[in-house]
C-alpha cells in the first residue's frame, strides 16, 4: 500500500469514529508503531488531525461545521456551471502562443480547455482525468498534452501520489489554472483534496503566474486544508456576484481580482 493510500484511509477512519489509535492503526495496516506515529505526524502538520497520547482525533477545523467537505466530483461538476463558464473563457484569453500551463483537478479549469484557439500552440500539465477527457474530444496537434500520472482517485478523477509529484517536477510552466474550495482570508486560500495538495501546492510555487479561478461560492468557505495564501497569486478570476469585502484588501492587492464579463 502507498503512503497516500494510507493516509487517506487513516482520515476516512478517524471521520467515522473521530478518535485512532496507534496500536490499531498499525494492526490494520500491517505496520510498525513508528510507521503509524510518523503518518499521523504528517497529516497533523497538515492540519488534518490534532496528535494525542497514543493517537489523534479530528482538529477543530475538520469537526467545525463551517468547514466546507468536498462533494462528489459528480455533485460538482454541474454545479454553477455559467459562472465557470464566464470564468474559464476570460482567463483562457492570459494563454498565449507557445505556452506550458498547469490546470488542475478542479471542475471549475475543465472549462478551460474548450476556450483555447484551435491554432495556439500550447503545453497542458495535468493530473485531471475530466481535463483531459475534453482535450482527448478534440485531438488538436497544436496541443500538447502532458499527464502526470500516479494513482488514481477514483472519487475526483484525478491523479495523486509520489509519482505525479515526480513527474511535476521535471515541469516549470509559465502559467498555473487552479481553484480551490474555499478562500477564507487573505493568508488562507483553502481546499479539500487532502492527496491532491502537494501537486498544487508545488505547481503554485514552480509557476511564473498563478490564476485562481473562483467561482461566488468560493468565497469565505473554509476547506480542509491550506493550499497558499492570496500573496502567492497573481490573478483572482471571478463573476460580479462575488463578495470579497470580508478579505480587507488594499488598492494594489485589489488589482489582482478580475470579474469576467
Amino acid at each position: 500500500m502507498y503512503i497516500e493510500e494510507r493516509h487517506e484511509r487513516i482520515i476516512n477512519t478517524l471521520q467515522s469514529t473521530g478518535r485512532i489509535d496507534v496500536k490499531k492503526l498499525a494492526d490494520t495496516f500491517h505496520v510498525s508503531r513508528e510507521t503509524i506515529r510518523r503518518d499521523l505526524n504528517i497529516l497533523s502538520e497538515n492540519g488534518l488531525l490534532l496528535r494525542t497520547h497514543g493517537g489523534a482525533v479530528l482538529s477543530r477545523q475538520e469537526s467545525a461545521p463551517s468547514s466546507a467537505s468536498e462533494a462528489p466530483v459528480s455533485v460538482r461538476t454541474v454545479q454553477n456551471i455559467p459562472a465557470k463558464e464566464k470564468i474559464c473563457s476570460y482567463a483562457a484569453k492570459f494563454i498565449k502562443d507557445g505556452d506550458t500551463i498547469f490546470v488542475d483537478n478542479s471542475t471549475t479549469c475543465i472549462y478551460l480547455y474548450k476556450n483555447l484557439p484551435p491554432e495556439m500552440q500550447v503545453t497542458i500539465i495535468t493530473n485531471s482525468i475530466s481535463f483531459l477527457a475534453e482535450c482527448a474530444k478534440a485531438v488538436n496537434p497544436n496541443h500538447t498534452v502532458v499527464c502526470l500520472g500516479g494513482i488514481l482517485k477514483s472519487s475526483n478523477l484525478s491523479f495523486y501520489g509520489n509519482i505525479t509529484m515526480k513527474n511535476a517536477r521535471q515541469y516549470y510552466p509559465n502559467k498555473a489554472f487552479i481553484s480551490c474550495t474555499g478562500i477564507a482570508s487573505k493568508s488562507r486560500i483553502t481546499d479539500s483534496g487532502v492527496q491532491e495538495i502537494d501537486i498544487k501546492r508545488f505547481l503554485v510555487e514552480a509557476s511564473k503566474e498563478v490564476f485562481l479561478l473562483a467561482d461566488p461560492r468560493k468565497f469565505q468557505p473554509i476547506g480542509q486544508i491550506f493550499l497558499c495564501e492570496y500573496a502567492d497569486i497573481d490573478y483572482l478570476i471571478t463573476t460580479n456576484e462575488a463578495d470579497y469585502a470580508y478579505l480587507g484588501l488594499s488598492d494594489s492587492e485589489s488589482s489582482k481580482i478580475h470579474i469576467a464579463p
